[in-house]
């Protein structure tokens, strides 16, 4: 398989359009065929649940001695492309995204992973996190409600593709089950590190509008999703996250 039109290059894959393809290729050749296969294997059982709106597996391979994840290719502009070039439709797009999200989150599927279980280990193995603040997000994680709704993990205008046959969701590598607020939390942060605070606000607002759900609630998910968040180590992201699970409580 030749690989030419790159359409996305982040830290540690690379995606190319290949004809009808998607293939994403991970840059390093040594990792783990365990990471490969359960993003396959979660993709895939998000694809069990009935979701329409998502590119079908298709194989994995091996390209020049490196992993890679073949999935169908949806043509089409991200949403953040369409938000960037209509700014004037900004709160069309955020309306469209809330519902989208709740179509997800109204989606079941039993075996994929705990978002619980994946917070508390992300925040179990922080290094730059005394263990009394480690001791309080526990604590504070342990005492959310257990839901087992369907969470994409990493929902945000990236991982939405548009195009005249209608709209997707790619990149399922985060999906859990779990509490919906804490997705949505999870959403309002990406836009806050992406420095569209403004974004965060109204997507919030209009998701607890359309859902009847506490904007004090979904808050309250915010210091646990940011603690987990620094697991990545991302330079950029330290300083915001720290100043996120320091917040006792919101306004």
């Amino acid at each position: 398989m030749e690989l030419k039109n790159m359409i996305s290059d982040s830290e540690k894959v690379q995606v190319y359009e290949c004809g009808d393809k998607c293939v994403k290729v991970f840059k390093d050749p040594n990792e783990p065929k365990s990471v490969v296969l359960y993003e396959a294997l979660t993709h895939t059982r998000v694809e069990e649940t009935g979701f329409p709106r998502i590119p079908a597996f298709e194989e994995i391979i091996k390209i020049d001695g490196k992993w890679a994840i073949v999935y169908k290719h949806i043509k089409g502009k991200t949403m953040k492309q369409l938000m960037d070039e209509n700014p004037d439709k900004v709160d069309d797009y955020l309306a469209q995204m809330v519902d989208l999200q709740i179509e997800i989150n109204n989606l079941r599927s039993a075996k994929i992973s705990k978002l619980k279980d994946y917070l508390k280990r992300s925040i179990e193995g922080l290094d730059m996190v005394d263990d009394v603040k480690k001791y309080e997000l526990l604590t504070r994680l342990e005492s959310m409600p257990k839901h087992v709704k369907l969470c994409h993990g990493d929902f945000s205008p990236d991982n939405i593709i548009i195009n005249d046959e209608g709209v997707f969701v790619v990149d399922w590598l985060k999906a859990k089950q779990g509490n919906a607020s804490a997705d949505i939390a999870k959403t309002y942060l990406k836009f806050c590190l992406d420095h569209h605070t403004e974004w965060a606000e109204k997507y919030l607002k209009l998701y607890c509008a359309k859902t009847g759900t506490s904007v004090k609630y979904v808050q309250d998910w915010l210091p646990i999703v940011a603690a987990a968040q620094l697991k990545f180590k991302r330079p950029e992201e330290r300083e915001l996250l720290l100043t996120w699970i320091d917040i006792a409580d919101y306004q």
